[in-house]
């Protein structure tokens, strides 16, 4: 029996988080030792390696390049690429579910923003859901203490971007495969890091600010033993990006972006594991809001779908 695409696509949107949950945390971890352009350059040329790779052994090859929608590629290029930049700053100066459950308003800022893009319906109660999220990422920001915080603003400013760039990949996917999409992304992140590396790299602009040394810290050649995690911030990057890519193209966002909360429990089981941190009571409260609207929208799907048929 044939496979539905909303399937398909629920299941590439699952396997693609858990993917990207390895990229998360290795890039946190290797933050505190390199600039950010290099861990991109590094990351973006093994994904390249895989996505060429893959286009190889596919029967159309280098021809499936060839676009009609340069333009189109190229903003999608620039708001993947920012929101990969402010993504990775502030989770170097967050604690890692903090991170996630702030990145986490992304799915629900696609359902909002599938209205006036796609054309796509949302009810009422998907709309509450948005709105209860929003709540969420206030509590996340921690207002009340009197200090928003810059990090967790970037992160914000990351998924506001993160949910556009899915919405561009859904209209472009009726003509460019998943593997056009991927090449021109891994591209451009490739001519932005060696521009930035060169301009930068030899770290005449050094600080040590936390969020500003990340960006500004000179070149190393990697030891040895970080080469593994290097590599394996580059597989996971392409894998991931891959899967999710191929699940926005083929499936409404709507349905697909709560699916994505599954890296939430990663991103805490991570953070205890590998830093030794744990959610306060604040970012709890965030959490379940962020979580539990996007996974209300699921289960209203699943009773919508059931209605229906």
């Amino acid at each position: 029996m044939a496979r539905s695409p909303a399937l398909t696509g629920i299941l590439l949107a699952l396997g693609g988080t858990l993917v990207f949950s390895v990229n998360d945390v290795t890039m946190k971890y290797l933050s505190d030792g390199y600039a950010l352009h290099q861990l991109t350059l590094i990351r973006s040329l093994v994904g390249m390696a895989v996505v060429l790779a893959v286009i190889g052994y596919s029967g159309t090859g280098l021809a499936q390049l060839l676009t009609l929608r340069p333009r189109e590629h190229l903003a999608r290029v620039l708001i993947v690429l920012v929101s990969n930049l402010t993504y990775f700053v502030g989770l170097s100066a967050l604690p890692l579910a903090d991170a996630a459950a702030v990145a986490y308003i992304s799915p629900l800022a696609v359902t909002a923003l599938s209205v006036p893009f796609l054309g796509e319906r949302v009810g009422p109660r998907r709309w509450a859901a948005v709105i209860v999220g929003l709540v969420g990422v206030i509590v996340m920001l921690r207002p009340g203490a009197g200090v928003i915080q810059p990090a967790a603003l970037l992160v914000l400013t990351s998924a506001l971007l993160y949910a556009s760039g899915n919405l561009m990949t859904r209209r472009m996917g009726g003509t460019e495969s998943a593997m056009t999409l991927a090449f021109y992304v891994h591209l451009g992140f490739i001519l932005l890091s060696l521009g930035i590396g060169l301009w930068l790299g030899d770290g005449h602009l050094a600080s040590d600010r936390p969020l500003l040394g990340f960006l500004v810290r000179p070149w190393i050649w990697p030891p040895a033993e970080d080469w593994p995690l290097l590599i394996a911030t580059g597989l996971s990057v392409a894998i991931g990006g891959l899967m999710m890519t191929q699940a926005y193209r083929i499936t409404e966002v709507g349905l697909l972006a709560p699916f994505e909360y599954v890296g939430m429990p990663l991103a805490i089981f991570w953070g205890l594991v590998v830093f030794g941190t744990w959610p306060d009571s604040t970012a709890w409260w965030g959490i379940a809001l962020i979580c539990g609207a996007g996974l209300y929208v699921v289960w209203r799907e699943a009773v919508r779908q059931r209605e229906t048929t």
